[in-house]
């Protein structure tokens, strides 16, 4: 389970930012979450609630929106989003399509004290 890991790293960098802010406490996280990034949403909550216990996040809300696969067609140039992890155009269905987003994780903000 690589939430774990993943959840280790969200936090150290949250007080990494809050320790470079001044900030004593951390009462809300807010992450994207690309359908793509293989991390599972639900386990990583329980991971950051297992986690933040003794830090600085520790009252902190933990807040996941997600990203759907936003694609770029290279054939057509339309850019669109998908639910569903296919690979193809709706517009012309081609196939030579470019990933833009939601195959990764980002710390969107912080809001601190």
């Amino acid at each position: 389970m690589h939430e774990y890991s993943v959840v280790q790293a969200l936090i150290n960098q949250c007080e990494e930012v809050a320790e470079q802010n001044q900030a004593k406490e951390i009462s809300k996280v807010i992450c994207k979450i690309g359908v793509m990034s293989g991390i599972e949403i639900h386990l990583l909550k329980i991971a950051f609630d297992t986690f933040k216990e003794g830090t600085m996040c520790e009252n902190a809300e933990l807040v996941i929106n997600e990203q759907k696969l936003k694609l770029e067609c290279r054939e057509c140039s339309k850019v669109f989003e998908v639910d569903e992890v296919r690979y193809y155009c709706p517009y012309c269905e081609s196939l030579k399509v470019k990933v833009l987003d939601g195959e990764d994780m980002y710390l969107m903000s912080l809001e601190m004290s």
